[in-house]
């Protein structure tokens, strides 16, 4: 007998649960996720942006150390 109220409870447990979410909840949802996806793509291309300018200094930094080793080798030794 408590088997069975057990089952049964469960049953009926497992048959509210998989109700269907209304057509606007639905909606509301879809939306958020597509906000929450908008602003994802905006953060991931302010990303890209700062990776390209970190990239760009860092090549900047490279050929101002090139220049300044040309620069070195370039200069007379000096005796002391």
């Amino acid at each position: 007998m408590t088997r069975s109220a057990l089952l049964a409870a469960l049953l009926a447990l497992a048959l509210t649960a998989c109700g269907e979410k209304p057509a606007e909840e639905a909606a509301a949802a879809a939306t958020d996720a597509a906000e929450v996806a908008t602003d994802a793509a905006a953060a991931t291309h302010a990303a890209a942006a700062a990776t390209d300018s970190a990239a760009a200094a860092t090549d900047a930094a490279a050929a101002a150390t090139d220049s300044a080793a040309a620069a070195t080798e370039a200069a007379p030794a000096t005796a002391p």
